[in-house]
């Protein structure tokens, strides 16, 4: 089902090449699924998951061979977000340039929003 809040999360070219190359050694019908929970050191952190099931009030973000799902809960604190993937000198990862953050940690994977 798709919704008006799919277009504040935007998933560039280059992290969607990714995931459809991960998907590309997975059984038929896995995703990626991203959420945020509670912990990490900044309060909330980024969950990548790989999956094979999807729920009904998922937003399914699909291009080029990728499949990207955001929880609606997820959603609220990533609306307006872009998930890239970075390949530098220090790794390869997926990062999440998140307006809504006022901080975040030095890894990129948690974040604050007080």
């Amino acid at each position: 089902m798709e919704t008006e809040l799919q277009a504040d999360v935007v998933v560039t070219d280059r992290a969607m090449k990714r995931v459809a190359k991960i998907l590309a050694g997975e059984p038929a019908e896995t995703a990626l699924r991203v959420g945020v929970s509670g912990g990490g050191c900044s309060g909330f952190q980024y969950t990548y998951d790989l999956v094979r099931e999807r729920e009904p009030d998922d937003i399914v973000i699909e291009r080029d061979g990728g499949v990207v799902l955001i929880d609606p809960v997820s959603l609220e604190y990533l609306s307006g977000s872009q998930i890239d993937f970075v390949d530098d000198l220090i790794g390869q990862s997926f990062q999440i340039n998140n307006p809504n953050a006022t901080a975040s940690c030095g890894c990129g994977t948690s974040f604050s929003l007080f």
